[in-house]
């Protein structure tokens, strides 16, 4: 069995728990791979993320942020995250549970020939010619700058129906597990993860819509007017710039995130956000 691990940069202690749970998997008899600027700290050979999808299982340590970069090289590969004291809606397994929570995976494994998995969407924003990296959390398609003098002028559409339009900072796209992150900083709802749905949320439009949950298999098109350049951002991460007139499609991504590992409790995440 192969197993990557990812630490928090720049964590000492997600460092330490990343080189303490490899000591136990190599006496287990597993291949480890630990990314390459945790293995800088550790003093050893490292791969790079975008590598962990020939692994069997990854293991992510830290915070959301953490996961979801792990989420981009993990391709089809479970993903077991390690919460070091964050929101984590992502990583419900503690730190003082971590060992042991990845050893069973490996005894499972062992046995069954496979991780068990669930999955969780993501979606993906494409134009003329290009399609960005698939987001766990949200794309947004805003002004090139923010606020007064800013924003772009939009048509946002969903399936081809008109929905809203005007100016605004930006449209943002939220599935279920990014609604509590970018989207909720923007006033949008709170989606429990049981729902299948996107969210669709103008970012401060002059005049507009208020935010709306959609079907997970819509396609959400956001037309761009006028003349300002305009920026599409997948998961906070990945930015391309385009020049209206033009059009951004979002929709449900091919591959979807599987996560290993005990469920976190969507509620008890929630009192971290205070």
């Amino acid at each position: 069995m192969n197993v990557g691990i990812l630490a928090q940069r720049g964590n000492s202690r997600a460092a330490y728990l990343a080189d303490e749970l490899r000591g136990r998997l190599r006496e287990g008899d597993v291949a480890v791979h630990v990314d390459t600027e945790t293995a800088a700290t550790l003093d050893i050979a490292g791969t790079p993320v975008e590598e962990f999808d020939a692994t069997d299982l990854v293991v992510s340590i830290g915070g959301d942020g953490t996961f979801l970069y792990a989420a981009r090289g993990a391709g089809r590969t479970p993903i077991l995250g390690v919460n070091l004291g964050e929101v984590g809606f992502l990583n419900a397994v503690g730190p003082d549970d971590a060992v042991e929570a990845v050893m069973d995976e490996v005894a499972a494994f062992r046995e069954d020939g496979d991780v068990v998995a669930r999955e969780v969407p993501r979606i993906a924003a494409s134009g003329d010619g290009w399609t960005e990296d698939p987001a766990m959390n949200e794309v947004t398609v805003t002004g090139s700058r923010r606020g007064h003098g800013g924003g772009v002028g939009v048509e946002v559409r969903v399936d081809g129906s008109l929905y809203t339009g005007g100016h605004a900072d930006g449209v943002l796209v939220a599935t279920p597990t990014g609604s509590t992150a970018y989207n909720l900083s923007e006033g949008g709802p709170l989606v429990h993860p049981s729902v299948g749905g996107l969210v669709v949320n103008e970012m401060v439009p002059e005049s507009g819509m208020p935010p709306l949950v959609v079907a997970p298999d819509v396609e959400v098109t956001v037309s761009l007017t006028g003349e300002a350049e305009a920026v599409v951002v997948s998961d906070g991460r990945t930015r391309r710039f385009v020049d209206p007139p033009t059009e951004v499609t979002v929709a449900a991504a091919d591959e979807p995130v599987r996560l290993a590992g005990p469920t976190s409790d969507f509620f008890e995440a929630l009192g971290k956000l205070d």
